[in-house]
């Protein structure tokens, strides 16, 4: 299959049909590139707090519920979308309303319709400090005509144990859509999906927020490079780079995926990151620790 990772840029919205003619647009692009799978970014969607006006979308709170206010619609272009084109969309993620405080939800789309949404599970400072916004629902492996398909939004892809349980429940391929501030923050998102690929041998696509939006404070700033990451091993890039973009340039990254690669490398590679895991917990069950100049630890 192709694969397609976002490096999107948050941009002002007048109405409605602006928003529709950027996502269709983009899309198109990607669909038409003959990919089958598309991955957004995290807080992708708060580029819609626009369509509440300047003071809104500058408020931290407002923003928020702007953007939840539109999920619907938004939900109804994307099964559009990905019914017109016949592919897989994971969708920028963005506030939602289960309770009194909103979760950060990415929704995943097919050709059917809605297939689920995978809620972010451990939140950074800032959403937990400054913007209210709270863990949600469990961890989640769909099961695609693409494969098995796990997602990790952002902070969550610098937690192994995380991934671990999406491989161990199925998962080929992990997504892990991003928003970040700086260049520290993009590449610890970088580095944690990387390490993700290589030690579940396993597919990682990286869909960064990129440019400036300095009319919505909590995404002013984005900085990253949308990426398409395997394991560094026998068949694959030795570098695990599959595809990337340029730094902060918007478009997409592509590259051709093979279910068939990771099964053969997980069962016969160089090493057995995958197996080897579990053997792990036998070696670190009791630690030496030994004191400089002392006869004994």
């Amino acid at each position: 299959m192709k694969i397609a990772a976002a490096a999107y840029p948050l941009d002002w919205f007048d109405d409605w049909s602006a928003y529709e003619d950027k996502l269709t647009r983009w899309v198109a692009e990607a669909a038409g590139q003959g990919a089958e799978l598309l991955v957004f970014p995290e807080y992708g969607a708060m580029e819609l707090a626009s369509l509440g006006g300047a003071e809104v979308a500058a408020d931290l709170e407002g923003a928020l519920q702007e953007v939840a206010r539109h999920r619907t619609t938004v939900e109804g272009l994307h099964c559009r979308l990905a019914a017109q084109h016949g592919i897989h969309i994971l969708g920028a993620s963005g506030p939602a309303y289960d309770g009194s405080r909103p979760v950060n939800r990415a929704t995943f789309y097919g050709p059917t319709g809605i297939l689920g949404h995978q809620d972010k599970q451990i939140m950074t400072r800032f959403e937990a400090e400054d913007w209210d916004v709270v863990p949600g629902g469990p961890l989640t492996v769909f099961e695609t005509p693409l494969g098995r398909i796990g997602i990790l939004i952002c902070y969550d892809s610098e937690f192994p144990l995380l991934a671990r349980a999406l491989v161990e429940a199925g998962a080929e391929i992990l997504l892990a859509p991003s928003c970040t501030d700086s260049f520290a923050g993009f590449t610890r998102v970088c580095v944690g999906s990387m390490a993700r690929a290589l030690e579940n041998q396993c597919v990682t696509v990286h869909s960064p927020t990129v440019g400036e939006c300095p009319w919505c404070p909590p995404v002013d700033v984005n900085i990253g490079r949308a990426a398409i990451y395997g394991p560094p091993d026998r068949g694959w890039p030795e570098t695990g780079i599959l595809a990337e973009t340029a730094l902060n340039a918007p478009g997409w990254a592509y590259a051709e995926v093979s279910l068939d690669a990771i099964r053969t490398t997980r069962a016969d590679g160089g090493v057995l990151n995958h197996r080897d895991w579990n053997a792990q917990p036998g070696r670190v069950s009791s630690v030496k620790v030994t004191r400089s100049g002392a006869d004994t630890p």
